[in-house]
């Protein structure tokens, strides 16, 4: 049960990650034009899956806090201001969309909401992997430090990481889903992103061996796990390939490629921890009888379903998109 209930977790943040990943990635890219016909076209790709994609961020959060109870609670103590901002760029992000697609006078404001919503929401992601990866303070299972124990020079390189990666992840959606100018400006936006999110990793690296983070022993020690990294870095170039060959579909689907490697990089980093270096999986469980019920309820049956229907909508709308069609 603690195996399955990892790998449901970890299934799920991935595809929060992967899916959101793009809409926000659309929103940051919706604040550099100002172009009206461009940014119809880019909500119009988003438009019928954004609401969805955010589910699985739910879905994590009630597995970490139903099966991971003791993590839930110590992630929370530790995270729950980054957390908070977080949530609240999701909502007005949210809120933004619908409303600026009504609104007449006060457009302008929505579509500040629109990409500020996206910008931190991305950030505050991006900073709490850093404080993992950096290490919090716990004393026999309790969170030590303060509420902006978070937050250091280490979590908010990696804050600006992720924006820029969803970003790019963005920037090869609206490739695979638009045509003409939004197309051709997120083409031209896919080489300099994909040179930033290079450089920022080969940053975040230099600055793990000079603090010398715990993580960074389990990659010197085993040289073989830079195989993984090799992967991506074979992903970037199919990237630049499929620029130069205006191949639409395959930018795309090679920095998914690459958000997989670097979701690969982090489980191998932090197994079997669930809070590093702190708490293990076994001692984040609930008890089996709590886990064994979930399983009857959201493992069994509500999990698969959400699978299901995820695959369907996307196979509904599939193929290029027609702003002119309407919001949906």
């Amino acid at each position: 049960m603690i195996l399955y209930w990892s790998l449901i977790l970890g299934l799920s943040m991935l595809l929060y990650v992967l899916l959101d990943g793009f809409d926000l990635g659309v929103g940051m890219l919706f604040g550099l034009t100002r172009d009206e016909t461009r940014r119809a076209h880019m909500l119009a790709a988003v438009s019928p899956l954004w609401d969805g994609n955010e589910t699985w961020l739910i879905v994590a959060g009630v597995v970490l806090w139903g099966a991971f109870s003791q993590a839930y609670a110590l992630l929370l103590s530790a995270l729950y201001v980054p957390v908070v901002l977080m949530l609240a760029g999701l909502i007005f992000r949210g809120v933004a969309f619908e409303f600026r697609g009504r609104a007449r006078r006060t457009r302008a404001i929505w579509n500040v909401g629109f990409v500020v919503g996206s910008v931190v929401a991305a950030f505050t992601q991006g900073a709490m992997v850093g404080a993992l990866a950096k290490g919090l303070p716990v004393v026999n299972g309790r969170f030590t430090g303060d509420f902006m124990t978070w937050c250091s020079s280490f979590s908010a390189l990696c804050g600006v990481a992720l924006c820029a990666g969803y970003a790019l992840l963005g920037a090869s959606w609206v490739v695979k889903k638009c045509e003409a100018e939004a197309r051709d400006a997120a083409y031209r936006a896919i080489v300099p992103l994909l040179l930033v999110v290079l450089v920022l990793l080969t940053v975040l690296f230099f600055h793990a061996l000079y603090e010398n983070l715990a993580i960074m022993h389990r990659w010197l020690d085993r040289p073989i796990l830079f195989l993984v990294p090799a992967v991506a870095l074979c992903a970037m170039a199919g990237t630049v390939n499929g620029v130069r060959r205006h191949r639409d579909n395959q930018p795309f689907l090679m920095i998914v490629v690459m958000f997989i490697c670097a979701y690969a990089m982090l489980a191998i980093s932090f197994w079997p921890y669930m809070v590093p270096f702190s708490l293990t999986l076994t001692q984040a469980a609930g008890p089996h009888a709590s886990l064994a019920f979930m399983f009857w309820g959201e493992g069994l049956f509500v999990y698969p379903v959400m699978l299901i229907y995820t695959v369907y909508s996307y196979r509904v709308f599939k193929g290029k998109v027609d702003p002119t069609s309407g919001h949906y």
